[in-house]
């Protein structure tokens, strides 16, 4: 299976989008990511290079009685394997949590109904911006979830979210003792679009049999939306609060707050924002996100991947843009984040990143990536590092 999928994706690269017609029955998936990741770290002897190629091969079926099935494998090869993919045992380097892997990504059953929709399986699961509930999907393996979900729309404009997680399966793969956790979670969300923007009300109860300490329960709100000021420019503006604490088997008591407020400007061809976002701390735990795309967020370096136990605060500044230019008549994206870090309880500073991307489309199907992050650690804990990254990724 993974030679088959590799071979595949190398010759989908160059094929045109008729190869990989979707027969009439059915839908056939393809998306194949080539990418090369290097890490400069402080206090580690060498630096990291990974060269990897993800690929996943699926098919979905036509919709029969609003009944659908969905099958998927997944292989990632490691064509340049000089980092520590947390399973390989390559300590001296740093870590590029991308291990080679040939698995199921998913395997599902959907039912859609003119007011909802179910889906049982092994699926991928995002929930509002992905704070919380998310995929992964930076990482060549992404985190899929053993699942049922449950959607119901009573309003054209209201959305009742239940979710069952039985087993989540991170990104590490099933050869780390923390690659899958066996789970008894459920997680309530409602989204309504309302007059001042959209709002989502949720509550996380997540309990994990082999992962005791990442127990816990979150209960919040968020509100984000825009503002027209003039035509072709908008105010934009975000704001959340959310209460975690002990839950189920976690081994001692908590109670933390999230914070997250934003306010920017968008107009057509370019969008800037100043944020704030605060996980605190009580100085034994911080505020956790375990099933979080947490790449996303605090910074690209990925330093704060787990919340220290003092919290963190990151103020933050981001810009994005079209270029001016093009590639094979595509415009350009471009995007630039500065972030300060500094702990939640106290006044200790962790340290500066700056980030930056430039995306180019090549075709509707293949998309050209280069990014960096630049993290300047203020305390040795977190440690001064550069990560860039080159990718090629197509998707059927």
């Amino acid at each position: 299976m993974r030679r088959a999928l590799v071979l595949a994706s190398i010759a989908a690269l160059a094929a045109p989008a008729s190869a990989l017609a979707a027969p009439s029955d059915g839908h056939w998936i393809l998306d194949a990511r080539l990418r090369a990741e290097s890490v400069d770290q402080d206090g580690l002897p060498k630096d990291a290079l990974a060269l990897t190629l993800r690929t996943r091969l699926g098919y979905e079926t036509a919709a029969w009685r609003g009944f659908r099935a969905l099958l998927e494998g997944e292989n990632v090869a490691a064509l340049d394997d000089d980092y520590n993919s947390t399973v390989n045992g390559k300590t001296a380097y740093p870590i590029v949590a991308d291990p080679a892997t040939t698995q199921l990504n998913r395997a599902q059953v959907a039912w859609a109904g003119a007011q909802g929709d179910v889906v049982v399986g092994r699926q991928r699961l995002i929930l509002g911006n992905a704070r919380f509930i998310g995929n992964s999907g930076f990482r060549q393996t992404e985190q899929t979830f053993d699942a049922a979900v449950v959607r119901y729309r009573p309003a054209a404009k209201v959305t009742l979210t239940y979710a069952y997680l039985d087993r989540v399966h991170r990104v590490f793969t099933e050869r780390s003792v923390q690659g899958d956790w066996r789970s008894d979670s459920h997680l309530f969300q409602a989204d309504a679009q309302t007059p001042a923007g959209a709002l989502s009300a949720y509550g996380y109860l997540l309990d994990f049999d082999n992962a005791p300490t990442q127990s816990s329960q979150t209960w919040g709100a968020r509100l984000a939306g825009a503002r027209p000021l003039r035509a072709g420019l908008s105010a934009t503006y975000e704001v959340e609060y959310a209460r975690q604490s002990d839950y189920r088997n976690s081994p001692t008591g908590f109670d933390l707050d999230y914070l997250d407020l934003g306010a920017g400007l968008k107009a057509k061809p370019a969008w800037a924002s100043i944020g704030y976002e605060k996980l605190s701390g009580d100085g034994r735990r911080g505020f956790q996100t375990p099933l979080a795309t947490l790449h996303a967020f605090q910074g690209w370096a990925d330093v704060f991947l787990t919340t220290p136990a003092n919290g963190v605060q990151d103020f933050n500044l981001r810009a994005g843009a079209t270029a001016p230019f093009s590639i094979a008549g595509r415009p350009v994206k471009l995007q630039v984040a500065a972030h300060d870090f500094r702990a939640a309880r106290g006044s200790a500073r962790y340290g500066r990143e700056l980030d930056a991307l430039a995306s180019a489309p090549i075709n509707p199907h293949l998309t050209f990536e280069l990014k960096t992050a630049l993290f300047d650690g203020a305390q040795p804990a977190f440690a001064d590092r550069t990560k860039v990254w080159c990718s090629l990724e197509l998707k059927y």
